[in-house]
């Protein structure tokens, strides 16, 4: 009997707007032990498939059947539930931030968890919390039980999130994009670990993620969702092999890991319908290269010898050539010759060290820079990457002039910043802007995207009312938004619209330098092709400068001039990206490159043969 068995499930969400039709007539089911990823992009229905499972959503509307271990969690009261939760469920939520109270220790939340369920001492509950800590790479774990969500970084808080889950040692693990915030060998400990729990304990996971390439080698079985629907499901290496849906190879044409240097990436055209209001027919026609006349109509299940079903009319998806990328055009006058461009940032034996300590505590510190040496020239890209902690983002602000250096030197331009008066650093801001990782939180969700856009423009006093009005849509254009939707507010958004409007939020100004602090992380693979081209193009069309921090090395090494790997707070090699990934010198380099790399599953498919299809997607 499976673990977990959903079927016929249909989710609808009454909203101010209308019924959100987030779940349409889902099934599947998960083995014991079995390893289930489901794929598809923002507002696909993935999440809200979860959280049904988990019983939060008191006020949707549900019909079909959700069993685990043979018990309809639909007919269970909320006390039933809460039972369940957590202790048979474990669920490892996307945000970190907003899913840990901020009021209490992470200590306290994680033996809470433990005192719901279990009848143990205060003792036994910490040393089980911290041994926990400990397993999913927390360093000083006994010392940080203390510590407040805020004292952690953001792969950190997701490591907290992930002891949270697993110390009750649930059977079954939902983990809702549990690596996203987390760089490429804390990943590699997070599935270990898991994998670990799955050996010793029987667990079964089922796991939503963007990262195909992750998904491709730890899966057992995937389920690839577009509006609510499911669209292909099957065994992982013959789904990424042999995708018989378009959206599922479209899904994976998108990925960074498709590396051509010098191309632009290739991005599913236009973007998902809207739950309230969904087409007639196939909900992925509009978007489809393969569309036909039958789309219009509702497409049938077609089932496949291989177990592969996929819910379309083709019977297979089109095993066309990738078509041909375009490649990033260089004007004649901005085209790179021996001749180094204009040096913008140069940083010399940068040092921080934080002090902590006053009347109640012993005084301490901690030096996170040190000594860091690092130039950056005009146009060019340059890639920070290393682990959450190794002080990547604190030194992005330092450049930026956000933190004052301990010691060391931080020029802009032939400007020494630490020399600036107050007029020179309100002159200095137009020219250094950052784009932050969070497109949704470093927004005011208040704020129309007019107001957002040209902030930047009223604090320096620049444009009238109507000027300011005119440049704002010229910058909604230039990155892709339609400037008709210059009065919305951030929610009626995507959430590569919502980076977009960063993006132009930034180059209000004109800047010379733009810090991009992990800008597509918490982006699909779709929707993150096409932030990189647009940065690509921008860069291009402008003569822009960017430093670009990311743990993720597939990205990197797409958009990024040199890479510089950071450890412990010191640059520990730096060279050009190709070169970082096809030689690199230093151990720890290797170490991240080894991790970043995923080895497909093993296995060929063979011919994949038609069985049988069922009309208007019933099995």
């Amino acid at each position: 009997m499976p673990v977990l068995e959903v079927r016929n499930l249909t989710i609808n969400l009454p909203t101010e707007d209308g019924i959100v039709q987030a779940a349409r007539d889902v099934s599947f089911e998960v083995e014991q032990g079995e390893f289930f990823g489901i794929a598809g992009e923002s507002g696909s229905g993935k999440s809200v498939l979860t959280q049904a499972i988990m019983g939060l959503l008191p006020n949707a509307e549900m019909t079909g059947e959700i069993r685990f271990q043979g018990v309809d969690l639909l007919t269970r009261t909320p006390s039933q539930i809460r039972e369940i939760r957590g202790a048979k469920i474990g669920m490892i939520f996307q945000d970190p931030l907003s899913s840990l109270n901020p009021y209490y220790t992470i200590g306290s939340q994680i033996t809470e968890m433990i005192h719901t369920h279990e009848r143990v001492s205060r003792l036994v509950a910490k040393r089980r919390a911290i041994e926990m800590l400990e397993r999913v790479g927390i360093s000083n774990a006994a010392s940080r039980f203390d510590s407040y969500p805020h004292q952690f970084s953001g792969g950190m808080r997701q490591r907290v999130m992930i002891a949270m889950a697993v110390v009750l040692g649930p059977p079954l693990l939902i983990a809702d994009e549990p690596t996203t915030a987390l760089d490429v060998t804390v990943q590699q400990q997070i599935i270990s670990l898991i994998n670990e729990m799955r050996r010793e304990r029987g667990t079964t996971v089922v796991m939503i993620t963007h990262d195909l390439a992750l998904l491709a080698s730890v899966a057992d079985h995937v389920m690839v969702m577009y509006a609510g629907q499911r669209m292909e499901i099957g065994r992982s290496e013959a789904l990424f092999a042999e995708p018989a849906h378009p959206y599922t190879a479209g899904l994976l044409k998108s990925s960074p890991a498709h590396y051509t240097p010098g191309s632009a990436l290739v991005p599913i055209p236009g973007r998902p319908p809207s739950l309230i209001d969904l087409p007639a027919g196939c909900a992925f026609r509009a978007r489809c290269a393969d569309a036909r006349e039958p789309c219009t109509r509702s497409p049938p299940l077609r089932l496949f010898d291989d177990g592969t079903q996929s819910l379309c009319w083709l019977e297979a998806a089109p095993q066309r050539e990738m078509p041909a990328q375009p490649t990033i055009t260089v004007p004649a006058d901005t085209e790179k010759t021996h001749i180094r461009p204009a040096r913008v940032i140069e940083a010399l034996d940068v040092r921080l060290t934080y002090h902590f300590g006053g009347f109640f505590k012993a005084s301490h510190s901690l030096d996170v820079l040190k000594g860091i040496d690092l130039e950056l020239y005009k146009g060019e890209t340059l890639g920070l990457v290393g682990e959450s902690g190794c002080g990547k983002s604190t030194f992005a602000r330092v450049l930026a002039g956000l933190i004052p250096a301990t010691s060391g030197s931080v020029t802009f331009e032939g400007h020494d910043l630490s020399t600036l008066t107050h007029r020179q650093w309100r002159e200095m801001r137009k020219r250094v802007q950052l784009v932050f990782q969070d497109p949704f939180g470093s927004l005011n969700p208040r704020r129309r995207v007019s107001s957002i856009i040209g902030e930047p423009l009223r604090i320096h006093g620049i444009g009238s009312g109507s000027d300011r009005k005119r440049a704002v849509q010229g910058l909604m254009e230039t990155v892709g938004l339609n400037p008709e939707h210059y009065n919305r507010f951030p929610a009626e958004f995507s959430g590569g619209q919502r980076q977009r409007i960063g993006i132009a939020r930034a180059l209000a100004l004109h800047p010379e330098l733009i810090i991009f602090d992990e800008p597509v992380s918490a982006l699909d693979v779709s929707i993150q092709a096409q932030v990189l081209n647009l940065m690509r193009q921008l860069q291009t069309d402008l003569n822009l400068t960017y430093l670009f921090i990311s743990h993720d090395l597939a990205v990197v090494r797409h958009v990024c001039d040199h890479i510089a790997v950071m450890k412990n707070g010191r640059i520990v090699e730096l060279a050009d990206a190709e070169s970082i990934y096809t030689n690199p010198q230093d151990p720890y380099t290797r170490e991240l490159i080894a991790a970043s790399f995923h080895e497909p599953r093993g296995g060929t498919t063979g011919k994949r043969r038609l069985v049988t299809a069922h009309a208007e997607g019933i099995a």
